[in-house]
């Protein structure tokens, strides 16, 4: 709301699109490729790393302004901060190839993905109040950073190859929301439901 040179209120109508589901793509697709590797169908490669940079990181972050100017901070602080968990993560694999840094640890590892656990576990209750689809997207994600991380922790490639599995749910979740936002948006009714909190 705001004023005209004449005092009268004008009123600015919000037309730009929604940003959530290319950032639910971005994450999920990225995901669902990543625990295809974790759950050991191939080698990590430069698939996942061009992925990792460029939908997962890129069009999340991309996304997450895109939140941030329709005043949704929920959205905003999700994809912003996921987008800029694939570049961290790709830097993580790459830098040392580099001959930047060291190849992380176990240990160091397992306590990067256990406070993205925590981070996730957070906002998985603000999704409480939005809908069924994002409580399974938010839900899956803080059990597969926690399984990745105790995986990291103890060394166990049995812990490692089953956060690969429910990765894949994860991710699929994810492609799965974005989808129903597009094609529920596009044919004006409910094609695929997201449970909406009432």
């Amino acid at each position: 709301m705001d004023k005209d040179k004449l005092g009268k209120t004008v009123t600015f109508k919000e037309i730009t699109a929604n940003p959530a589901p290319l950032g639910l793509l971005g994450f999920g697709m990225t995901t669902v490729l990543l625990n295809l590797h974790n759950a050991g169908f191939f080698p990590m490669d430069s698939m996942i790393f061009a992925m990792g940079i460029f939908y997962g990181g890129f069009a999340q972050v991309i996304a997450g302004i895109m939140e941030w100017k329709k005043d949704n901070t929920f959205g905003a602080t999700a994809f912003t901060s996921y987008g800029f968990f694939w570049l961290s993560l790709i830097a993580i694999n790459i830098l040392p190839t580099m001959g930047l840094g060291e190849t992380p640890s176990s240990q160091s590892m397992g306590a990067y993905l256990f406070m993205w656990a925590i981070f996730t576990f957070a906002m998985f209750i603000g999704t409480l109040r939005i809908n069924k689809a994002l409580q399974v997207v938010f839900g899956s994600l803080a059990l597969l950073f926690l399984l990745l991380s105790l995986g990291h922790f103890t060394d166990s490639s049995l812990i490692l190859t089953i956060a690969g599995y429910e990765g894949i749910i994860c991710g699929f979740s994810a492609i799965y929301a974005a989808m129903a936002q597009v094609l529920n948006e596009l044919y004006g009714k409910v094609i695929m439901p997201i449970g909406e909190v009432k």
